[in-house]
């Protein structure tokens, strides 16, 4: 479902240039949940924007169930990624002037979801916000917005769900909420990138592997 292949990417800051990520290689499977671990700073997260098609690699490919992200127009890939990746932020994104309901209908900006509105609707009861439903960003927990964050990138039924440090922010209930929805979500085919510095959130993988200095360890099997 994704193939990442010798793909880096260099920053030129006024100190000189930086190499975010260098020459990694790594395959996921359908149904499989990978974790990603390493300390901040490592370079996880420039990796998971390229493997979304959100930042382009100085070098390497980037494959989503068979296609070159890399070789399609913005917009070729803009339309793809709402069709078939699923996004999860450590900060949420979501639009403050929205209620829960509405920004997790938003993913249907890019694409028409059939059912969308039902849909959203089981969402928000499955991840226990129906009584939040009608509230906006700023009157919820951050385990609330990160759940909302999380119904909203499932409704599109994505095949590839990318998730950046998705309980950095959490407490430990809520965070172990969030990493069970991930789970689940492999469990029924998606594959799911778990980019994480906790250890204790890379054991909900079924493969971790360890990043340190802008390059990938051997997979180690949870």
């Amino acid at each position: 479902m994704l193939r990442i292949e010798q793909i880096s990417k260099t920053f030129h800051g006024a100190s000189g240039p930086v190499h975010a990520v260098a020459g990694v290689s790594v395959e996921l499977q359908p149904g499989e949940c990978v974790a990603i671990h390493g300390p901040s700073g490592c370079g996880k997260s420039t990796l998971l924007l390229m493997a979304g098609g959100l930042l382009t690699p100085d070098a390497g490919r980037v494959m989503v169930d068979g296609t070159d992200l890399y070789r399609m127009s913005d917009n070729e890939r803009a339309a793809f990624r709402a069709r078939h990746i699923g996004f999860v932020f450590q900060r949420f994104h979501l639009v403050p002037y929205l209620n829960v309901l509405d920004n997790v209908l938003a993913a249907t900006v890019a694409q028409e979801i059939p059912r969308a509105r039902e849909c959203a609707l089981e969402l928000v009861e499955r991840f226990g916000l129906t009584p939040r439903a009608r509230h906006y960003p700023s009157q919820l927990s951050t385990g609330e917005r990160q759940r909302v964050a999380l119904a909203r990138a499932l409704l599109v039924q994505p095949k590839l769900i990318l998730a950046d440090e998705p309980t950095g922010n959490l407490d430990p209930e809520s965070g172990a909420r969030v990493l069970t929805a991930l789970a689940e979500a492999a469990k029924a085919g998606v594959a799911v990138v778990l980019v994480t510095h906790d250890a204790e959130a890379a054991k909900f993988a079924s493969r971790t592997v360890r990043m340190r200095q802008g390059q990938l360890s051997d997979g180690v099997t949870a």
